[in-house]
Parts: structure tokens; sequence; C-alpha cells
């Protein structure tokens, strides 16, 4: 029998996670020590509570039924969360849609408001899922530079009438992956404007919401005026809470879009299991308790990565937030091979810049997912690197 896949598998790429971890491998095989420093997979456990929640509701017999777009104790938890945390005001049966994790939300999300040739508003770079997204809905990519001089929010400005007028959707990422730029109500305010003018959905991803080192926090892209006439806002346990295996998101947002959504995914799944859905609810109930520990944590790992790196004269983009750092390295060498050539070396795995765009050229993103000695001792390493 010949297999052929359809034509859309050929619009994605094979993510090179994988290859870097297989390339690692091998360079381990020779005996070297590796500092994985890639997948954006947080290295701590959930919370001692959380895990002996989740235990206890997976001992109970009717725990194992479909649940559909989500338990009423979870869209509940996140309306509490919002309001204490966010201070924002989210109705929990109608403003609020649960997904499995960010990742399936992003990519599904544009199938239901984006037609086959549609414009969806992105940056470059980007994280990977929002451009599989747009792919699956048949839309089209148009990338919004990240403005270097503005700390790396998408510029606005730079976006041509004409396309702005045929965009359908506009995705925003604050603080980012790969960029971990810092957002303010006042571009916040912008952003709600334009989308306005022009009647393009928002769509704020704030997985790293909870990643901050000093202050209160990222702000809610909710907590803008009128943000909630024009968008929706994605946020994933995954990384705050260290769920990730357990994938569990949700969006909140506009209620028309939100009632959208659960149709899509009323064809799509029968719901999260519901001891995951009841341990997410307490989490977010316990928020403040669990992610002081990470914030700390993740505080001092990025302010370990961000000194060493440029010491050794490597450009980092400013950041006060996220669990990466975007870097530029000081040789004159592709991203693909260097990040090769590093393995290779040091052993210290990193993203090449291009695997989240084109502009990625020339970067490398780090995530700060080892301990401190580790990180310092990656920081050795790279000074030994002879490119």
């Amino acid at each position: 029998m010949k297999v052929v896949p359809s034509k859309k598998m050929s619009l994605f790429q094979p993510a090179i996670f994988g290859q870097l971890k297989d390339y690692a491998k091998q360079q381990q095989a020779k005996g070297m020590k590796i500092i994985d420093l890639s997948l954006g997979s947080p290295d701590l456990p959930p919370h001692e509570m959380l895990r002996n929640h989740m235990a206890e509701k997976s001992k109970e017999a009717t725990a194992y039924g479909y649940t559909l777009t989500g338990i009423k104790e979870f869209n509940e938890a996140v309306s509490r969360y919002y309001k204490r945390v966010k201070h924002v005001d989210v109705d929990p049966n109608t403003e609020v849609v649960q997904t499995m994790g960010s990742q399936e939300g992003l990519v599904h999300l544009p199938i239901a408001f984006c037609d086959p040739g549609d414009i969806v508003l992105t940056t470059n770079p980007a994280y990977v899922a929002y451009e599989a997204g747009i792919h699956l809905a048949g839309a089209k990519s148009y990338y919004v530079p990240l403005n270097k001089e503005r700390g790396f929010v998408p510029d606005l400005e730079a976006i041509p009438e004409d396309i702005a007028e045929k965009a359908k959707l506009f995705i925003l990422n604050l603080p980012g992956n790969p960029v971990p730029a810092t957002p303010s109500i006042e571009y916040f305010t912008e952003v709600v404007e334009f989308a306005k003018k022009y009647n393009i959905i928002v769509l704020h991803d704030a997985a790293y919401s909870e990643f901050y080192f000093t202050g209160d926090g990222p702000i809610s892209f909710l907590l803008a005026p009128g943000a909630k006439e024009v968008g929706l806002e994605i946020n994933s346990l995954s990384k705050s809470f260290s769920l990730a295996g357990a994938r569990v998101a949700y969006i909140v947002g506009n209620a028309e879009m939100v009632q959208i959504l659960k149709e899509l995914k009323s064809n799509l799944d029968y719901g999260v299991f519901e001891p995951i859905q009841s341990t997410a609810a307490l989490a977010l109930d316990n928020a403040e308790i669990i992610t002081e520990n990470l914030r700390k944590t993740f505080a001092e790992r990025h302010y370990i990565l961000m000194e060493g790196l440029q010491k050794l004269g490597w450009e980092c983009a400013p950041s006060n937030g996220g669990m990466f750092v975007w870097a530029k390295y000081p040789f004159d060498i592709d991203c693909v091979n260097f990040v090769y050539k590093a393995i290779e070396q040091t052993g210290v795995v990193m993203v090449p810049g291009t695997s989240f765009g084109s502009e990625g050229e020339g970067y490398v993103r780090i995530a700060l997912v080892q301990d401190k000695a580790l990180l310092q001792e990656a920081v050795e390493r790279l000074k030994t690197l002879t490119i």
C-alpha cells in the first residue's frame, strides 16, 4: 500500500527539538555531559498539595465520565483567579472555555474564526503553534515587526492600512516565547483601539503571566478598556503550576467568541479528565502560594544566565519575565549550525532562532529549565566555544 500524506501536511515542518535531542544523545554517547536548555518544559514538580489532590480524586469511581467543555468547579476557579490576581471580572458561565493545554487551544482557535485566505496578524519570531493553527484554517500570516526600540512589542504602526482592513485575527504573546517582552496598559489600550477600528479579533497568549521577576507582574490584556469587546486571552497551567503533562488551559473573554469555541470543541473532544480539572481549580485558588517560589527560582536563574552571557559579549533582549532568554551570539555563523557546534563543543543545547521565524537568524532561545549551578556551568562552557 502506498501511503500519501495530504497536501496540507506539507505545511508542517518537523520540529527541530527532536533533532537537537538526537544529536545531543550522540554527543552524550561520546562522553559529553549534556545541559539541555532547549525545551520550555518546567523542571519543578507540581506543589505537593496538587499531587495529593490529583491522587485522591483519581480514586473516586465517579471521576471517569466525559466532562465536555469544563466542569463548574474549574470555570469558577478561573473566574476567582482573574478577579483576585488580574483584577478582571470574568463570568464563569459565559466567558470561560477550557482547552487541553494552550497548544490545542492555539492551534484550533483560527479554525473557529478564519476562512481560507483570511489574514492573521502574528509576529516573526513567534511561538510555532500560531503558524500551525493559521495553516490549518487555510489563512495567511502577516508578520508584524517586533520593534527593539519599543521593547520588542509588535509595532502596530508598521501594519499597512490595506493589510489591517483585511485582517481577521491578531495573535499577541506578552511576555513572549521566544522574546520575553513585557506589555503595558498603554500598549494593550492601543491594541484594543486598533482592533475596534479594523474589526479584528485579538487573542492574547498569557502563558507566562506568572513568570515575572519584580513588581506586580504582567497585566492581563482584558484589563485594557474595551478589551472584552474585541478579544480573548488564553492561559495555561503547564508552566505556572508545573502541570505540563496534565494538559489543561483555558480561554477567557468575549462571550460570543467563547460560545463559538465551545461549539467547535464539542466536535473535537469530550473534555479533560475531571481529577485534572479539580486539581487545576485548586491550583488557581492557591496561585499566590504556589507561584511565589516559581518566581523566586526563575528570577535567580534569569539573573545568572543574563549576566553570564552579557559578560561573554552576547546581546540579550531585556526582560522582566518569561522563562526564556532571547540572545544574539557574537559569532559569524547561521544559528542552526551554531547550535549544533555548541552541542558538539560544550554540550549546551539551545534552540536556533529561525525555529520561530526568519527574523530569528543570529539568535538562540535558551530555556531557564535547569538549576542555578547548571546554568552557571553552561555559561562557563560557552566561554570555550571556538567558531
